[in-house]
């Protein structure tokens, strides 16, 4: 049996049966049971490996999280961490506008790009290193979290203590738009917003009334108009009334800031704080939520962990180009700390959080020899 990780008899019908489940297993970050029964079946699949696996329990109301270590003579030291989150921004009955289904090179599926498709990619590449007596220089932990797609308000100290731990981290969320990784994240801040206002009857005394929701809409135009190229700002949430003859007395919404420096970051947060208003008919409050902090680019240890991934990809037959993006993830925590962080590794595929995600089938294979290849020359 071969010894070159690059090599291994890896098999996308085979992948794509065993993803299946993953995906049909719905797995929105605020339903709680719906993540852990995802953790279910990876803690299932884990372990079936032979990893020590451990249940972490949630927090918050948010699901559980899930950390194995790998088979190895030195397991339990720190190596190579497989960072990546379950939860998905599809609700549960998504696969009956979503189904889990392949035409030709792809596959589509709620999740299968973000991120389930690279994390079960990154298991499967142990799964045949393992089958084939291959001892990877370093060893291997797993850790799977369940709230990356709302900031990691709960998973985040989580990540930071396992990483610190690890000479490596690979994130396996999936790949730019040009197949490559990202080696630099710009921040992301998130804020709550609250107008509040007078109610009354809209029908009987409408001028009686000073609407929250009209404030809020105000200032959506407000806060969307201070987009730039390098800062960008979204109202992504609004929820306010319940009666359509009462004149709104609350409305919340909720902000996400892109910045690709901190600076700039800063500056944007100054503009969202400038918006509380005590004063008038209707106040506006601005509360900042959490935070992705900036992962600068260029740092050693990640270009080192860059050089040996590019190497592995030229072996494989593909290109490995490289750069900072935005999005955001958790790959921004273990960056900030220094830490050397490759992200972006995973799956090909387009259409991320709407109703056409899917992934490119032969991305699989190679993405998972890159895996294996990962595995057997970091630490070599």
């Amino acid at each position: 049996m071969t010894k070159d990780p690059v090599d291994l008899p890896f098999d996308a019908d085979e992948m794509l049966e065993g993803l299946r489940l993953w995906v049909e297993t719905e797995s929105p970050t605020f339903d709680a049971a719906a993540v852990n029964r995802m953790m279910d079946v990876a803690q299932h699949d884990l372990a079936a490996l032979g990893a020590r696996v451990e249940r972490i329990p949630g927090r918050m109301g948010l699901g559980d999280s899930v950390r194995a270590t790998m088979p190895h003579p030195r397991a339990g030291e720190g190596g190579i961490l497989v960072l990546g989150h379950l939860d998905t921004v599809h609700p549960v009955g998504t696969l009956e506008k979503l189904p889990f289904r392949r035409e030709g090179n792809l596959c589509y599926g709620p999740g299968i790009m973000d991120m389930k498709g690279g994390n079960y990619v990154y298991l499967e590449a142990m799964r045949r290193i393992l089958a084939a007596g291959i001892e990877t220089p370093l060893p291997v932990t797993f850790l799977f979290t369940p709230d990356e797609e709302i900031g990691t308000p709960m998973a985040r100290r989580l990540i930071e203590m396992e990483a610190a731990r690890h000479q490596y981290i690979l994130v396996p969320e999936p790949a730019r738009p040009d197949g490559g990784a990202v080696i630099g994240r710009y921040a992301i801040a998130r804020f709550n917003l609250q107008t509040r206002g007078r109610p009354s009857h809209a029908g009987w005394a409408l001028s009686e009334g000073r609407s929250a929701i009209a404030e809020m809409a105000r200032n959506v135009a407000v806060i969307e108009g201070m987009t730039n190229e390098d800062c960008t700002f979204s109202v992504g949430v609004i929820n306010a009334g319940k009666w359509v003859n009462c004149v709104s007395s609350v409305c919340d919404a909720e902000v996400l800031t892109m910045a690709k420096t901190q600076e700039l970051l800063d500056e944007g947060v100054a503009e969202m704080m400038a918006l509380n208003s005590t004063e008038g008919d209707v106040i506006m409050e601005v509360r900042r939520g959490v935070t992705r902090p900036v992962w600068e680019p260029d740092q050693p240890g990640t270009m080192a962990m860059l050089q040996v991934a590019r190497a592995i990809a030229g072996d494989i037959g593909f290109e490995l180009p490289a750069g900072s993006a935005g999005g955001g993830s958790d790959g921004n925590f273990t960056g900030f700390m220094g830490l050397p962080t490759l992200d972006s590794i995973g799956v090909r595929g387009k259409g991320l959080h709407t109703l056409n995600e899917h992934i490119e089938i032969d991305s699989l294979v190679e993405r998972a020899r890159l895996a294996a290849g990962l595995y057997c020359r970091l630490g070599a």
